[in-house]
């Protein structure tokens, strides 16, 4: 399970309205990298993977690889707009640790 706020959504939803290509539903990944080892991505995709996960948060299609489903269980994805900050916020209960700005964990 995945879950959105309801800020996250509509900022979802505000992407997916600006986008000049059809859209299959939002590719959410992880990858090595960022200040505690591994990072959340997200993009908008065209076309679903043969092996994705396909969750419907709210209306809104999530695609998962089968690598990363494991890794982003019950994360919590929020979308922050403040003066100092713009952007989406992941809490994972599946992380040993994460960084300050929300964007990388350890497992």
């Amino acid at each position: 399970m995945i879950n959105l706020t309801p800020a996250a959504i509509k900022a979802v939803e505000r992407f997916i309205r600006g986008s000049e290509t059809p859209v299959a539903g939002l590719r959410l990944v992880v990858s090595g990298g960022g200040c505690s080892g591994l990072q959340y991505g997200m993009k908008l995709e065209a076309e679903k993977a043969e092996d994705d996960w396909e969750l419907d948060v709210e209306g809104i299609k999530v695609l998962v690889d089968p690598m990363t489903m494991p890794m982003v269980d019950n994360v919590t994805i929020d979308f922050i707009d403040t003066l100092t900050h713009t952007g989406f916020k992941f809490e994972n209960p599946n992380a040993a640790g994460s960084c300050a700005c929300g964007q990388s964990f350890s497992v």
